[in-house]
């Protein structure tokens, strides 16, 4: 299957810089799911484009670069897991953000998907909205090369987010203006995760962030962290998420 993409790949910009769109590969072998993402995504300014099996895909990542692919698990012929493994061991898709879509709901099943390599696993049904966000979300934080990244990446730069301010260059926490007082881990454990919402961070990340990757310190520790931030963050507490046999995330 192969929807229309776009009849543009390029962009004129009002100081007449010429700017790439980017391109989706959505790879699905129901043709509504199809038809719903590409529509939403080239409204959005994407191309898009869109096949029915993991064989396909492949054939497609051969013959050209995507910026992200969004992937089901459940295909003929070669699954998605099949898929993505096969992205992360070539040396040309590698760093390719994969985006999971999938009516697989199982904790298992996201594990496996995100220690296989995948970016995101997003379960069916979900809301057009929340998908375009979290493609934006993944393509601004693996692609590169915006003011908001760019923001991110700064040290020093502050975070609102819900109804958190996070100061880092000031070490200091505001939840609904009221000052919250965290010590210098648990300060690191919420700026590292809110820094990028949505996105899911392993207990390793989480400690490889807080103390470089020669560290000895267990996994334990981070849980330990998170149950004392999210106690005293109150109410905002909830933003901080656990994903079950992975790690944690803040919520979108």
């Amino acid at each position: 299957m192969q929807l229309a993409t776009s009849n543009f790949q390029f962009d004129s910009v009002g100081n007449g810089t010429i700017v790439r769109k980017q391109s989706v590969l959505i790879v699905e072998d129901e043709r509504d799911i199809c038809e719903m993402i590409s529509h939403n995504l080239q409204q959005e300014g994407y191309q898009a484009v869109a096949v029915g099996s993991g064989e396909k895909a492949l054939t497609q990542l051969e013959s050209r670069d995507f910026d992200v692919v969004l992937l089901d698990l459940m295909l003929p012929g070669i699954d998605g897991l099949a898929v993505c493994r096969e992205l992360r061991q070539r040396a040309e898709t590698r760093s390719t953000p994969v985006i999971i879509i999938s009516a697989k709901r199982d904790e298992m099943d996201v594990v496996v998907g995100l220690k296989l390599g995948a970016d995101d696993y997003i379960t069916k049904p979900f809301s057009p909205k929340v998908l375009l966000a979290r493609v934006e979300t993944v393509l601004r934080r693996v692609v590169g090369g915006g003011v908001e990244e760019r923001k991110a990446e700064t040290p020093n730069a502050s975070i609102t987010i819900h109804d958190l301010e996070i100061h880092p260059g000031q070490h200091l926490v505001y939840s609904g203006g009221e000052s919250i007082e965290l010590s210098r881990t648990e300060f690191k454990v919420l700026h590292l995760l809110a820094g990028k919402p949505g996105w899911v961070f392993t207990r390793q990340q989480i400690l490889d962030g807080l103390y470089g990757e020669k560290h000895a310190v267990t996994d334990r520790a981070v849980d330990v962290q998170v149950v004392g931030l999210r106690k005293k963050l109150g109410p905002a507490g909830k933003y901080i998420e656990t994903v079950r046999g992975v790690g944690y995330r803040f919520k979108e």
